[in-house]
């Protein structure tokens, strides 16, 4: 009498444990996101890239044109002879620390900015993803860089993008003093 009832316990305990993966798996909503790529798709980040540009576009133009000095003396440097060839190699390597100054300068300014930038819209990105799980009912938002594959169907870049963009809308960009 014991070993029926221990048949059917084991057979239902057994149909348990079997389905129970199952419906783990079904409880599970995942979403996958490049976040870079989500980030940098926003309206307000765009706008800011802009603006980072144009503000250092004069400083990459003076770097150009010390450039352009620098390989002119050089071409000058070749034929020079003499005092002359001295003189020119004292303005090159003048120019050249001058333009190494300069370039580290613009590249640092410029990372301090565009980090600047990313680390407080990469908050806001966070905050947009949360909004976009408990929009789709997503348990779970993975990035795609880590991910091996996924399907395309799971893919919610452009839904964060867009939720992003609508909590923090943009505003028209008014043109730079003197234009």
């Amino acid at each position: 009498m014991r070993s029926m009832i221990f048949v059917p316990v084991a057979v239902l305990t057994l149909a348990a444990l079997l389905g129970a993966p199952a419906a783990a798996q079904a409880q599970t909503n995942v979403g996958v996101v490049d976040f870079q790529q989500a980030l940098i798709g926003t309206a307000e980040v765009q706008k800011e890239a802009a603006r980072v540009e144009a503000k250092f576009k004069p400083r990459q133009d003076e770097v150009g044109a010390l450039t352009k000095e620098l390989q002119e003396l050089q071409q000058k440097l070749q034929s020079a002879t003499g005092d002359q060839a001295a003189q020119l190699q004292a303005d090159g390597q003048r120019k050249q620390r001058n333009l190494q100054r300069l370039s580290e300068d613009l590249q640092t300014d410029f990372e301090f900015d565009r980090n600047s930038i990313l680390q407080a819209a990469a908050q806001k990105m966070r905050d947009a993803l949360k909004t976009v799980a408990e929009a789709k009912g997503l348990d779970l938002i993975t990035e795609a860089s880590s991910t091996y594959y996924f399907k395309p169907t799971l893919d919610v870049t452009a839904d964060a993008t867009a939720a992003y963009d609508k909590a923090h809308p943009v505003t028209a960009a008014s043109p730079p003093a003197g234009q």
